[in-house]
């Protein structure tokens, strides 16, 4: 995986929507999967309202002491607080959703399927 860091909305400030940081081991296939899930999470349901980095472990290794992970792939909603931390692939929409407190359907958009 590329140390590139990548931004889904740049004009997004911390008091107007959600800051995410997933850590993800490589291209390791729960690592691609958790990247897929969480910007089409992230697309049907914040509206564009979020910045997201991806940062590979393997890569800044010294990230995983720095915001103590323990495990990759893990999210970390830094804004709106309070903080939150998921693992895993981010499959489970509804534990995503509640990991970022938000319920289906709060974005006036269809849930998606």
């Amino acid at each position: 995986m590329k140390k590139k860091i990548r931004k889904a909305d740049t004009n997004t400030s911390q008091n107007e929507g959600y800051v995410l940081s997933l850590y993800v081991a490589g291209t390791s296939p729960q690592s691609v999967r958790a990247l897929e899930n969480i910007k089409g999470i992230c697309e049907g349901y914040l509206n564009g309202k979020y910045s997201l980095k991806v940062i590979d472990i393997y890569q800044q290794p010294a990230s995983m002491k720095t915001e103590q992970i323990i495990a990759a792939p893990t999210l970390i909603k830094r804004q709106p607080l309070p903080l939150r931390r998921l693992i895993g692939d981010m499959a489970n929409i509804d534990r995503v959703l509640t990991g970022l407190d938000l319920s289906p359907g709060e974005s006036g958009l269809p849930v998606p399927a």
